[in-house]
């Protein structure tokens, strides 16, 4: 996405929502005036505005929600009758100390809510179920917990069938957590995606990191149907001990709360937590997540199409045999890693064109027209080649210079430099801790 269209997106729907506002059309400015301030505040958290620009935005917001604030309020009671809350009592002091004690919980509430709304997801991330690599029955959970009920929901009507409400992902750092998540927010039609991490809920402020898990499933419960994906959820859900804050405890407890549901319709809405070491994890957060699939290092298979997908359209010498190859001498290499190898791999033909003395004219298609075969590329070559020109690339002109194609060897040394990040002693964690309260991905 461009820098900036975020924000024009959000000035868009601001301009919209006065007009609707000023013809009377309520219902339809109150939407426009919510949608803007989504807009606004990833603005804030992706488009990196400076501080004077964030503040004016801030101010902004604050504006459009309490006049979002009064249309729903509006709405609600058109007739401009007091409700129960604002009638006036037998003692006129009570009467104002409780319309001041809400008018202060309504600002909280907002300012709250408007931290959290950056969290959703406005832009879908474009990454489909055919761009992840094996992981069959993460993907099959996942369907059911999130695809089939908004599709089909009478087939999830009345009896016992209810989709999964908490689902674990957990393996190995770089195994496709991360991104099965943004999947699930590409096929996931009509649905909020909230991506949460610590940074989001925790605040220095005393009480307030458990107010903002609470007022994130306020909103996902009026937005839903809602995907909360929780990045290394064992960053707040860690195991409790005698030694932890007081604030971090009360963050578990409202967790556990929110995540139970008492009191409460969560139907609809599907926490989705990923961590590298769910061992940490607190044993009542675990139980809460129902399905506790573990990613695993890719398979030979799985390891191939990455090598496929990691390369692209770049222009390559390899073929079939020594992409088999490259998976099968890559066991222990999770996905990060390949495609780190990969991106090192397609990188050298660069590193030809910037080190070669000598070039010579060759055919091939023109970088300014990939339909049209031209006859006067220049390619860099070794010195005493037929037809060689001594240059360095700084005399090629832009639009003449064919890339060398990435080689087998090219990928040898890449994964040579390139060694697997996961640690032996974790896989044995991760193992132990499937054995006991996991399933297989």
């Amino acid at each position: 996405m461009a820098s900036g269209s975020t924000l024009q997106k959000a000035i868009d729907l601001v301009t919209k929502a006065t007009a609707e506002d000023k013809n009377g059309n309520f219902e339809e400015a109150l939407q426009l005036y919510e949608h803007a301030v989504q807009y606004f505040l990833h603005a804030m958290k992706y488009e990196a505005p400076s501080e004077r620009a964030k503040q004016s935005i801030r101010e902004k917001c604050v504006s459009y929600l309490d006049r979002a604030e009064k249309l729903k309020k509006h709405l609600a009671d058109p007739t401009g009758k007091s409700n129960k809350k604002n009638k006036p009592v037998a003692d006129g002091s009570k009467s104002s100390d409780n319309k001041e004690s809400d008018d202060e919980e309504d600002e909280q509430s907002k300012k709250l809510r408007g931290q959290l709304a950056g969290a959703i997801v406005m832009e879908k991330p474009n990454i489909h179920w055919d761009d992840v690599a094996g992981l069959l029955a993460a993907k099959e959970a996942l369907k059911e917990a999130v695809i089939l009920p908004i599709k089909f929901p009478h087939l999830f009507q009345g009896g016992k069938r209810t989709p999964w409400r908490g689902i674990l992902l957990y393996g190995p750092p770089g195994t496709g957590k991360s991104f099965l998540a943004k999947a699930v927010a590409t096929e996931a039609n009509n649905s909020t995606f909230l991506s949460i991490s610590s940074s989001d809920l925790v605040s220095k402020w005393l009480g307030e990191s458990e107010r903002l898990v609470k007022q994130m499933f306020e909103m996902a419960r009026e937005k839903k149907p809602t995907i909360i994906f929780i990045d290394e959820v064992d960053s707040l859900c860690g195991s409790r001990s005698e030694n932890e804050s007081e604030s971090a405890r009360r963050i578990k407890t409202e967790f556990l709360v929110q995540m139970q549901g008492v009191g409460c319709d969560n139907d609809g809405i599907l926490v989705l937590g990923a961590t590298n070491i769910p061992w940490t994890l607190d044993s009542a957060i675990r139980r809460r997540f129902e399905k506790r699939i573990y990613i695993p290092l890719p398979e030979a298979g799985a390891r191939n199409i990455m090598l496929h997908k990691s390369l692209g359209d770049t222009p390559t010498t390899l073929v079939e045999a020594d992409f088999l190859k490259l998976a099968k001498n890559t066991d222990g290499y999770s996905g990060a890693d390949i495609s780190i190898a990969v991106r090192d791999a397609i990188m050298q033909p660069i590193r030809k064109v910037q080190h070669s003395t000598h070039f010579k004219k060759t055919r091939g298609p023109s970088p300014v027209d990939s339909n049209l075969i031209v006859d006067d590329l220049l390619s860099p070559c070794s010195p005493g080649d037929y037809g060689a020109i001594e240059m360095n690339w700084m005399d090629v002109p832009g639009e003449k210079l064919l890339e060398p194609p990435v080689t087998m060897d090219d990928m040898l040394n890449a994964f040579r430099r390139t060694r697997p990040t996961v640690n032996e002693d974790d896989l044995k964690q991760l193992t132990k801790f499937t054995s006991d309260f996991g399933q297989e991905g």
